[in-house]
C-alpha cells in the first residue's frame, strides 16, 4: 500500500513536471537536464506499469517494443521497415509533446469528451435506469418462446445505450438475465455467450458508443454527431443478427415460454422510466441539433438528476456523489489504456509505420476490397486476443484505415477511367506513372481494366489522382466507412478466445466453461463481420434515409436466412438442401449485385420461412 501511494504520487508529479517545464522543453534550446531524464522515464514507466496492471502484458510489451524500435533497433532491420533512429532524447520528448504522445489528442478525449460520457452513464445507472432496461426488456420479449434469450438481447442494447463498456454491460445485465435462460431451458454456455455477444453490441449503440467513437471522430475530423447518426441502422442489424440466433436455438430446442411474472410496459416505467427515457432523448436532440458531445453530456447529466425525483429513485447529494465517484472509478482503465497507447500510436506515426503498413495492404489485396477486408479482419483478430477494444481500434486504425480509405475512394477514379470521362489534369497524372495507357484513356473501357490500371499505379501518382477526381464528399464517406469497418471489427477482442473478457465475464456469471462461452459468442457475433461489408458495398452510412431503410431491410433477411443456414433450423429445423439455398440467398441479399437478383433473393429466403412455417415439425422418429 506505501509503495503504490508512492508510486502514484511520483508518477503524478513527472506528469506535473512536464507540463511545468514545457515553455523550457518544448523548444528545445538545451538538452535534458538529469531531472528531466528521471522524470521522463519515469513517466513512460508509469504509464506502462499502470497499463499492465489494468489490461495485461500486451499493451506494456507494445510500448517497450515501439520505443525501442525509434530509438535502438530499427536501424538494423531490411527493408521498407528500416528506420535510421532517434536518439533516447528526441524519442522521449516526442513521447511526451507530440500531439500523438502520451498527452496528446487521444489523451485530451479521454480527459473531455470520453470522461463526460462515463459520468453520465454512471447517473444513469445510480438513478435506477438499469432496473427499467431489464423490466422494460422483460415486458416486451419475456414471455415469447426464447424470450429470456431476447430479454438478454434487448437489454443489452438499451444498456449499451449508457454503458459503452461490453464488460461492464455484460455484468450488469447478466447476473439477471443469464439465469432466466438458464431456467427457460438453454445450455450454460450458450446462455453466457448470448449475454457476452449482445454485450459486446453494446459499444456499437448509439449514443455513446464507448471511447472509439469519439476517436475515431478526432481520426477523422467527423462529428461526433454524424458517427452517431449513421451508427443507428448498423446496431439494429446487429443486434438483429443476435437475436435471429437466439429465437432459432429455441425453436431449435422447442423451449416453451416463461410463465408470467406480471411485468408490463406500466411497471417497467415506474422502475425509473423517466430518468433513462429524458436524458437520451435530451443528449439524442442536442446532438443532432449541432450542439457539442461536451455540451451535450453536461446537460443530459443535469436531466438524470431532475428525472430522477419524478422515479422511485430521487437523486439526492449522497447519490450525486456516488455517481460522480462510480464514473470516476469507471474511467480509470479507460483513461490508462488511452494515455498509454498514445507512446505506440506516436511511434506508428513517427516513423512512417502507418503507411508502409498501408502500403503492404493496398499491395498485398491487389486493390481488392474484399481481400483487404480479410486481412483486417485476421489482425483484429489477432489483436484482439490481446489488445482491449478501444487499443485495438486505436492501432488498427491507424495501421490500415488510410489504406481502406483509399481502395474505397479509387472506386470513383475506376468509375470515370472507365466511363471515359477522367479531366484532363487527372489525365496528366498518368504522365508520371504510365504514360502508354493515355490513348487508353479517351474512351471508355471495360470496368476490369479500368481496375487493373489504377491497382498498378505507385502511391505518388495513385494519391494525386484520387485528389483530383473524388468528390470531398464521396473521400469523406470513403473515410468514415474505412473506420467504421475498423472499428466493427475490433470489437470481436470481447468475445474472441483465448482472451475474450466480456464472455469470460459471462460464464464466470453462468458457471460454464470459459472456452466454450467464447467460442459460443463469437458464433453469436457473427454480425461483427457482416455488417461491415454492407459499409464497403452499399451505401449505408451515406444514402438517404429510405435508401438507408431499404438496405437495411434486405440486410436483416439475409441475416435471417444465413442465420437458419448455420443452426439447421428456422421456425422448425431444415434439411441441409434448405441450408443451402438459405446460405447462398442470404449472402446474396447482403452482398449487392444487382436490384433483380438480390429481390429475387430475398424471395427465396422468405420463400423457404413461409414453406417452413407451413409444414411444421416432423414427427420425431421412433427408435
Amino acid at each position: 500500500m506505501t509503495f503504490d501511494l508512492c508510486f502514484g504520487f511520483v508518477a503524478a508529479f513527472s506528469g506535473f513536471w512536464f507540463v511545468l517545464n514545457e515553455e523550457r522543453l518544448y523548444g528545445l534550446t538545451q538538452p535534458f537536464e538529469a531531472l528531466d531524464w528521471f522524470f521522463a522515464v519515469t513517466l513512460v514507466v508509469s504509464a506502462t506499469e499502470l497499463t499492465r496492471r489494468v489490461a495485461g502484458l500486451v499493451i506494456p510489451v507494445l510500448i517497450v517494443l515501439s520505443l525501442t524500435y525509434v530509438a535502438v533497433w530499427g536501424k538494423w532491420v531490411d527493408g521498407m521497415f528500416n528506420f535510421p533512429g532517434f536518439a533516447w532524447e528526441s524519442t522521449l520528448w516526442r513521447s511526451i509533446y507530440n500531439d500523438e504522445g502520451i498527452f496528446g489528442n487521444i489523451a485530451r478525449i479521454s480527459s473531455t469528451t470520453v470522461f463526460l460520457f462515463v459520468i453520465f452513464g454512471a447517473f444513469l445507472v445510480r438513478s435506477g435506469a438499469g432496473e427499467f432496461v431489464i423490466a422494460l426488456a422483460r415486458a416486451i420479449a419475456g414471455r415469447i418462446a426464447g424470450g429470456p434469450g431476447l430479454v438478454a438481447v434487448i437489454s443489452s442494447a438499451l444498456t449499451g445505450t449508457i454503458s459503452g463498456s461490453a464488460v461492464a454491460n455484460t455484468a450488469s445485465t447478466g447476473v439477471i438475465t443469464i439465469p432466466l435462460m438458464k431456467r427457460a431451458g438453454y445450455k450454460a454456455h450458450f446462455a453466457g455467450g448470448v449475454e457476452a455477444a449482445s454485450s459486446t453490441g453494446g459499444q456499437l449503440m448509439p449514443p455513446i458508443m464507448g471511447a472509439g467513437a469519439f476517436v475515431m471522430a478526432s481520426f477523422t475530423q467527423i462529428s461526433y454527431e454524424t458517427i452517431v447518426l449513421v451508427a443507428i441502422l448498423p446496431a439494429m442489424l446487429y443486434f438483429g443478427s443476435v437475436a435471429f440466433f437466439v429465437r432459432i436455438e429455441a425453436r431449435r430446442l422447442q423451449l416453451p415460454p416463461l410463465e408470467a411474472d406480471g411485468e408490463t410496459l406500466w411497471t417497467a416505467l415506474k422502475k425509473g422510466g423517466a430518468p433513462f427515457i429524458i436524458p437520451i432523448t435530451l443528449l439524442i436532440y442536442m446532438l443532432v441539433s449541432g450542439y457539442t458531445p461536451n455540451y451535450a453530456a453536461v446537460f443530459a447529466i443535469i436531466a438524470v438528476i431532475v428525472a430522477s425525483w419524478a422515479s422511485a429513485n430521487p437523486m439526492g447529494p449522497k447519490a450525486i456523489a456516488e455517481a460522480m465517484v462510480n464514473g470516476s472509478k469507471g474511467m480509470i482503465m479507460t483513461a490508462i489504456l488511452l494515455c498509454a497507447v498514445g507512446l505506440v500510436v506516436n511511434v506508428i506515426t513517427t516513423a512512417g509505420i502507418g503507411n508502409t503498413f498501408s502500403l503492404m495492404i493496398a499491395e498485398w489485396s491487389g486493390g481488392n476490397i474484399l481481400f483487404a477486408i480479410i486481412m483486417i479482419a485476421l489482425a483484429s483478430l489477432v489483436l484482439g486476443m490481446g489488445l482491449p477494444v478501444t487499443a485495438a481500434y486505436i492501432v488498427l486504425a491507424t495501421l490500415s484505415a488510410p489504406a481502406l480509405a483509399g481502395m474505397l475512394a479509387d472506386r470513383e477514379v475506376v468509375a470515370a477511367i472507365a466511363d471515359g470521362a477522367l479531366s484532363e489534369s487527372a489525365k496528366a497524372m498518368f504522365m508520371l506513372g504510365a504514360p502508354e495507357v493515355l490513348p487508353l484513356l479517351n474512351a471508355p473501357m471495360p470496368i476490369e481494366q479500368a481496375r487493373a490500371l489504377v491497382a498498378e499505379l505507385p502511391i505518388e501518382v495513385a494519391q494525386p489522382l484520387r485528389d483530383l477526381t473524388v468528390s470531398p464528399a464521396a473521400m469523406v464517406t470513403a473515410l468514415l466507412s474505412a473506420h467504421m469497418i475498423v472499428f466493427w471489427l475490433s470489437q470481436d477482442s470481447n468475445v474472441t478466445p483465448p482472451v475474450a473478457l466480456a464472455a469470460f465475464t459471462a460464464a464466470a456469471i453462468a458457471k460454464s466453461s470459459p472456452m466454450q462461452t467464447g467460442v459460443a459468442s463469437w458464433k453469436l457475433a457473427k454480425g461483427l463481420y457482416i455488417v461491415p461489408l454492407l459499409f464497403a458495398y452499399t451505401p449505408l452510412l451515406s444514402g438517404n434515409w429510405p435508401e438507408m431503410l431499404a438496405i437495411a431491410g434486405v440486410a436483416l433477411i439475409g441475416i435471417y436466412g444465413l442465420a437458419g443456414a448455420l443452426q439447421g433450423c428456422l421456425e422448425h429445423p431444415v434439411g441441409w438442401v434448405e441450408r443451402a439455398i438459405l446460405a447462398v440467398a442470404g449472402t446474396a441479399c447482403i452482398i449487392p449485385t444487382t436490384f433483380t437478383y438480390q429481390m429475387v433473393a430475398l424471395g427465396v429466403v422468405v420463400a423457404v420461412f413461409v414453406f417452413n412455417l407451413m409444414r411444421g415439425r416432423p414427427e420425431p422418429a421412433i427408435t
